[in-house]
């Protein structure tokens, strides 16, 4: 699935089964919850924490999650996804081309 196949199926869902987008400052703050449960989960897998009994630890979950408020709030604000990671691939290209190959703390 490409990115725009993503951002239109989750589009197609929130209008069948969603009634309708919650408003950005909800998702916004739906997706900061996202991003701490797979927070969560990280430091306790690959961190210094550990589990608590019955927690699920479903990585790839929590990531889907993070993905589906972030398709959410893409198309509700009529962002590209597609172009605007192209434009940023760009940036990060021109601007950071030589700089992590000349970075001694990576070598």
């Amino acid at each position: 699935m490409t990115i725009q196949e993503a951002q239109e199926r989750v589009d197609a869902w929130i209008k069948q089964y969603g009634v309708r987008y919650f408003n950005e400052l909800t998702n916004m703050a739906i997706l900061t919850e996202e991003v701490g449960e797979l927070a969560r989960i990280m430091a306790r897998k690959y961190g210094e924490q550990s589990f608590k009994e019955g927690e699920k630890a479903d990585l790839g979950e929590e990531m889907a999650d993070v993905l589906w408020v972030l398709l959410c709030i893409a198309n509700q604000t009529g962002t590209n996804l597609t172009e605007a990671l192209e434009k940023s691939f760009e940036k990060k290209t021109g601007r950071d081309k030589d700089r992590h190959k000349n970075n001694p703390k990576l070598a």
